[in-house]
């Protein structure tokens, strides 16, 4: 069949906008010089005007559903975040900056399979077949289950898939395979999203669980998965220092369970190893008697985590002191210095304010507004708060301490881990009443709370 005419199209790399001209600002994503043309084939009318039969419509009533059963990784922490296990047909995306462990992740995935007896392909577009033994070997033994290809030409990969028709497919990765029938180069936004629209289509056609590795970069020189985000039905996102141990394991969209639930790991030489606990984790290495630090609570989807607050009060030298945070949104931190200017008639505008999460997560629940702003105050009149404290609650624009979800097991995980006092909001300690072992301080603003440390 004759191939249609020819033309240029602009990409946002971002988003994945499409544009028949060129923009400095991408409408879509708001983001700047990230627009590429690249050359795209216009289907002739006759095929475009193809139709397939389709069923007519039917009555909800009518369609029958039933319970899917999953494959489970032996993995509880990824397991977890999927929902319960990998749900046959499905396409999940696995985005995170390059070097942060997705493929080694996805390898042990593939270990733990082939031990139980599924099969499992792992393409590899990136590295060689010497190089993925000398990364498995690091790992430990692998079953026959498992199988190898090393391939980047989607046409011999879907052909490949066709003939051995595995259970499980690893595609590492989306930006360096190609289809021939797009013009553009392996890694632009046209290849990736056609070649994800293929691997769409083998999935949900065979039945096949096909994991897809796709990197983000700063840059935006490569296409990162923002733009396939709508096409897959789970999209997992692994975050932390490539420098450090610790890694989370996100889901940002989820078709199959919730999207609130993350995985945490730590990254050793023999691979990635589940963290049980990670509250315990979080708050390894917290100092003693040192003013500006507390532990707060956050709800990670039914999951409770403590964390180390930290805050550094100092006198500025500059005109306009600087305002930091790490690891929660820098608008809410100034959102609650204000707070505290006018409330409680606390004088920051001279200083320097440092914020940090201990341990490298991000969180962005208000839960944790009240252990910001009581180590805030910790720190600018120099006194220690005891380690034995823990504090959530939201703080409003009016000061007023206001009442959070699942309180009652923040307060448990509160009391497993050695806490014997929790500042709360006055309404969650009504709702909870009395908790053995545990004193609980229910305040209605934050000058309540700041009394209650004094």
């Amino acid at each position: 069949m004759a191939k249609g005419k020819t033309s240029t199209v602009f990409f946002c790399q971002s988003c994945g906008y499409e544009s028949p001209k060129w923009m400095g600002q991408c409408p879509g994503c708001r983001e700047w010089n990230t627009f590429v043309e690249e050359t795209v084939e216009k289907k002739s009318a006759a095929k475009a005007h193809e139709r397939r039969a389709a069923g007519g419509p039917v009555c909800l009533s009518s369609i029958e559903t039933k319970d899917e059963e999953r494959v489970t990784t032996r993995m509880q922490e990824l397991d977890r975040v999927l929902g319960g296990g990998i749900v046959p047909g499905s396409l999940v995306l696995v985005g995170g900056d390059p070097g942060i462990g997705k493929s080694t992740l996805l390898l042990q995935v593939c270990q733990k399979l082939a031990d139980d007896g599924h099969e499992v392909l792992y393409i590899s577009g990136e590295e060689s077949l010497k190089q993925i033994k000398l990364r498995a070997e690091r790992i430990g033994q692998f079953s026959d289950k498992l199988r190898l290809f090393c391939e980047t030409n989607l046409e011999l990969i879907g052909d490949t898939i066709r003939n051995s028709k595995p259970e499980v497919v690893i595609i590492d990765s989306i930006q360096t395979m190609y289809n021939e029938d797009v013009s553009s180069a392996p890694g632009s936004v046209s290849q990736v999203r056609e070649s994800t629209s293929v691997l769409m289509q083998l999935a949900k056609g065979l039945g096949i669980s096909i994991f897809i590795v796709g990197h983000v970069t700063k840059e935006g020189t490569v296409a990162g998965p923002r733009v396939l985000e709508h096409m897959v039905d789970t999209v997992l996102y692994f975050e932390g220092d490539r420098h450090a141990s610790y890694r989370i394991l996100r889901a940002v969209k989820n078709r199959f369970g919730s999207t609130n639930e993350i995985g945490v790991f730590e990254m050793r030489e023999t691979g990635l190893t589940e963290v049980e606990n990670p509250s315990q984790f979080m708050l390894n290495g917290r100092p003693e008697e040192a003013s500006g630090s507390i532990v707060a609570c956050s709800m990670e989807g039914t999951r409770p985590i403590l964390l180390e607050i930290q805050a550094l009060v100092a006198r500025s030298q500059l005109a306009m002191p600087r305002r930091t945070a790490a690891g929660m949104d820098y608008n809410r931190v100034s959102l609650l210095l204000a707070v505290l200017e006018k409330r409680l008639n606390l004088h920051l505008s001279g200083s320097d304010v440092y914020v940090n999460i201990a341990g490298g997560i991000r969180i962005n629940e208000p839960a944790i507004d009240l252990g910001v702003v009581l180590a805030i105050v910790s720190s600018s009149r120099d006194r220690a708060i005891d380690e034995k404290v823990l504090a959530f609650g939201e703080v409003g624009l009016s000061g007023e301490v206001r009442a959070v979800s699942q309180a009652a097991q923040r307060v448990q995980e509160a009391k497993k881990l050695g806490f014997t006092t929790v500042i709360l909001p006055e309404v969650c300690r009504e709702q909870i009443g009395e908790v053995k072992g545990v004193r609980l301080i229910g305040v209605r603003s934050v000058g309540d709370a700041v009394q209650a440390i004094s």
